[in-house]
């Protein structure tokens, strides 16, 4: 198990989950305050793949400049308010994700299935003649 390489793919895949979230919040400002870019980002969006967000940050900043730098900025912030808090939540969160799949599993594993008792009725004796 590589844990460095691991971290690597995970914060790789976190950026661009911070970077989805901040073209969220941007969309939701615009909404607000100029609904043609707000429209105009969200169509971007459909054509750009956010899958991979710099990927997507790269074609931002050669079609609209100011809209990427303000994603960066959301994502920073987004980002800082949540570095504190994160490792303990992830901790806490794989910990009760596996103990509902260990519950779930151990319901499934002790449950008697009514067609299996059926299938082995019990010895009957043989009747004497």
């Amino acid at each position: 198990m590589d844990l460095k390489q691991i971290a690597k793919d995970t914060t790789k895949t976190l950026v661009s989950y911070m970077t989805y979230q901040a073209l969220r919040v941007v969309i939701a400002q615009l909404d607000e305050t100029e609904p043609k870019r707000a429209y105009w980002l969200r169509q971007f969006s459909y054509r750009v793949s956010i899958q991979n967000g710099e990927a997507f940050l790269e074609a931002l900043f050669q079609e609209e400049q100011r809209l990427a730098f303000r994603l960066l900025t959301v994502r920073e912030h987004i980002a800082e308010e949540l570095a504190d808090y994160l490792p303990e939540m992830l901790r806490a969160g794989i910990q009760q994700a596996n103990l509902h799949q260990r519950t779930q599993q151990l319901e499934r594993m002790t449950q008697i299935d009514p067609t299996v008792v059926d299938e082995h009725p019990e010895q009957q004796t043989p009747s004497e003649e």
